[in-house]
């Protein structure tokens, strides 16, 4: 049922995400060694895969989630994948044959792959679902009949209650019987499904509101009892149900780490972070998936999301280089409508264009996960802050960030426990050089930060590096209005030729830096312009003669311009 009201609500469903340290992890690459995942979310399978073979086995992450595949409601609003009819690949985002051709081809990027599994409930109305199968709210022909849902047909009301969190309907949504011989066994049989089409993992919606002994016999029936297991249990203070009764099936998501910190980079002093995990009360590290936002709470608004900026980019940075929880990349689109289904009904056929953030992909975040991957295993070491919000620390000697969180520069001489050398700052494509104490002297500038790692010694790509391809890293400051985007064109293909219609939109996350990066080869010379475009498509140039610039023969350049008016 597409109601306004059930949408509403079906925020607390949906907090996708996904940690990856599984008591026993399921083996598309290998064990232990990259435990990023970027959440594509409402990505349809076409997409996902053709992302998994460009940017996210290069970048080093080790997993992609992707949004429920089973077969569901009709509407265009996001929440009504939460809401399946069926347990058919049917989806808006694919068929059975996209689905699978997405999970060879994720493979063969090194890349694993965990499916979003809504199992707790059905829908909220009836109708004909997105693969053809019509239901009614109790009833699902072939799969479910009244005699396999709850007793209790009430919406949840009291969440100091067990048995209403357990046994009520979640927002008016039809409740299965997970204590039931033939429901326990229908969701096994689907999971299974998934996983004969290669699936890696599961993500379990809304897993609070299913008695955490349902789960383990539901999981105790997988084929593969070595499948990555995360649930979806929010902490609530007080609540009679505790997210740590799950940690014996899988991983659980912890929902306070996300929270707190909307709260420390917001309102309160980065410096706090020092000891940040479970010293502040959260479950395991080696249990807890962990995430800047997800669809979810980037809507409800207790998280930061992509509207927070540099402050949303910086958080990101830090969730990549501190030691806590197995990490998620949030990747969704653009909405005022918190509603809004994916543009294109899940099509992208570009980063950054019709809506699409594509936040896995900026260049600041991106570039952590592989530092992530040098710097698994190693200690916080060399901490240092201002007793605000500029902070520093190091992973022993494999890694080392800085982040300046403040309205002014920073500029000072860095310890740090890595060895001697060149490296490049992978947040800026820059070189650092680390003398034979240990210490490099940079500059930040507001709200930005910089990661040095020994596996990118050099900005132009040694043998083993993990440094940009080379190309020029744009970044102009520009306001602008509702509606309006900054776009850069020049003198090659890979800029659009000076044709406006094929100019390349940059990204507004970190505002009023809009930044893009475009590949070009190395040594090459190239002029450029950015131009300022409304939702009309009108066109204004900036002020002021063709830009010029060269890509350095180590094959960077970065380029840090403010618009010409």
């Amino acid at each position: 049922m597409a109601r306004k009201s059930v949408a509403a609500a079906l925020a607390v469903l949906a907090g996708a995400a996904a940690a990856v340290t599984a008591p026993a992890p399921a083996q598309a690459a290998a064990p232990g060694t990259k435990d990023v995942t970027a959440v594509l979310f409402e990505w349809n399978f076409a997409s996902v895969a053709k992302e998994c073979t460009n940017t996210l086995g290069p970048a080093g992450y080790g997993y992609v989630q992707v949004s429920p595949p089973q077969e569901h409601i009709q509407g265009a609003q996001w929440w009504t994948s939460y809401q399946p009819v069926s347990y058919k690949i049917a989806g808006r985002l694919g068929d059975r044959a996209a689905f699978k051709n997405m999970v060879d081809t994720c493979h063969a990027a090194g890349v694993k792959v965990v499916a979003d599994s809504v199992i707790n409930h059905m829908s909220a109305g009836s109708g004909t679902g997105t693969g053809g199968s019509s239901y009614t709210k109790y009833d699902y022909p072939g799969v479910y009949s009244a005699a396999d849902m709850d007793n209790c047909t009430a919406t949840i009301s009291n969440y100091q209650d067990r048995t209403n969190v357990q046994e009520c309907e979640l927002v008016g949504l039809a409740d299965l019987d997970t204590g039931e011989e033939h429901v326990r066994a229908t969701i096994a049989g689907y999971l299974n499904d998934l996983l004969s089409l290669g699936v890696d993992g599961f993500r379990i919606d809304a897993a609070k509101h299913m008695a955490a002994a349902d789960l383990a016999n539901i999981k105790s029936r997988l084929t593969n009892p070595n499948a990555y297991w995360k649930q979806e249990a929010i902490y609530g203070a007080g609540e009679a149900v505790s997210p740590s009764e799950y940690l014996n099936t899988g991983d659980v998501q912890e929902f306070r780490y996300a929270r707190d910190l909307k709260r420390v980079f917001t309102g309160e002093n980065l410096a706090y972070l020092k000891n940040f995990g479970e010293a502040w009360g959260y479950m395991p590290s080696g249990q807890s998936g962990v995430f800047v936002d997800n669809h979810d709470t980037e809507r409800g608004g207790d998280t930061l999301n992509y509207k927070n900026g540099a402050t949303y980019t910086l958080a990101n940075v830090f969730m990549l280089a501190w030691p806590y929880g197995s990490p998620d990349v949030h990747s969704g689109y653009e909405w005022t409508d918190k509603d809004a289904g994916p543009p294109n009904s899940g099509a992208v056929r570009a980063c950054y264009t019709d809506g699409w953030k594509c936040q896995h992909a900026w260049r600041e975040i991106a570039s952590m996960v592989a530092w992530r991957n040098t710097a698994r295993g190693q200690a916080v070491t060399d901490w240092w802050d201002n007793g605000a919000n500029q902070i520093a620390f190091g992973r022993g000697a494999k890694a080392y960030v800085a982040i300046n969180h403040e309205s002014s520069s920073l500029t000072r001489t860095f310890q740090t426990s890595l060895p001697a050398g060149d490296y490049c700052d992978v947040q800026s494509g820059k070189g650092v050089t680390v003398n034979s104490s240990g210490q490099f002297t940079a500059t930040l500038a507001a709200d930005t930060a910089l990661a040095i790692q020994t596996g990118a010694k050099t900005c132009g790509g040694d043998s083993g590096t993990t440094a940009p391809t080379a190309g020029a890293s744009f970044s102009v400051t520009a306001s602008t209005s509702w509606g309006q985007n900054i776009y850069v064109t020049g003198n090659k293909d890979q800029l659009g030729n000076w044709n406006t219609g094929n100019a390349l939109k940059l990204d507004p996350g970190t505002y009023p830096a809009w930044k893009l990066d475009v590949p070009l080869p190395a040594g090459t010379s190239f002029e450029y312009k950015y131009l300022r475009k409304d939702a009309s498509g009108n066109v204004t140039w900036e002020s002021g003669a063709n830009r010029t610039a060269t890509v350095s023969p180590s094959g960077r350049v970065s380029l840090t311009d403010t618009w010409r008016g």
